[in-house]
């Protein structure tokens, strides 16, 4: 699908970048149906925290969250462009904007998973 490695991404106004460790290239990219992800429409992938991390711009980086306050979804105060988010259903992975990534094509990319966010697992 796409290379492996070190993939460097940025919010559109480039205050915000940051790098996300795929070693085998993006993996589980997916569509959620939750009131915020149907509305931004953005393709998302998981990684471990640990394989992501902010290299420029993290005070211009804001913080929304809804519903059951867990998910942490990260947004560019300055363009608007959603970056990634920590997970409810993962804490302790983060999923990014595939179209945040450089050289990648989101339009690309093959939705090969669905979330249902309306009718997740935790709100049961």
């Amino acid at each position: 699908m796409e290379s492996s490695g070190i993939h460097k991404g940025s919010c559109h106004c480039g205050a915000v970048e940051f790098t996300v460790n795929l070693p085998n290239g993006i993996e589980g990219p997916y569509r959620c149906n939750c009131s915020l992800c149907d509305r931004r429409g953005a393709i998302a992938a998981p990684v471990q925290m640990e394989e992501f991390k902010v290299t420029k711009g993290e005070e211009f980086l804001t913080l929304y969250q809804f519903n059951t306050q867990v998910a942490k979804h990260y947004f560019c105060a300055q363009c608007g462009i959603y970056t990634h988010h920590q997970r409810r259903s993962n804490p302790s992975q983060f999923s990014y904007n595939v179209a945040c990534l450089e050289g990648i094509n989101s339009q690309d990319i093959e939705c090969v998973g669905f979330i249902d966010g309306v009718n997740h697992a935790m709100d049961q």
